[in-house]
């Protein structure tokens, strides 16, 4: 079972776009972030949609107290 898409707080470097669909899916956060790279280097894909999941991706900030 998959967790929710959810950026979390602990782990982020920028946002935590990545950290979250690493967690998902249950892949590395490594490789997600060097395939967002990629993807913002040679094509600018990774750019628009890193911003797309920085919106469309809660953040874990309403979990704290």
């Amino acid at each position: 079972m998959s967790s929710p898409f959810i950026r979390p707080i602990d782990g982020r470097v920028l946002a935590g776009v990545c950290a979250a669909i690493a967690k998902h899916y249950g892949w590395r956060v490594e490789n997600v972030r060097l395939g967002m790279l990629l993807l913002g280097l040679f094509t600018g894909v990774g750019v628009i949609l890193y911003f797309a999941l920085w919106i469309a991706i809660p953040g874990e900030w309403w979990r704290r107290s």
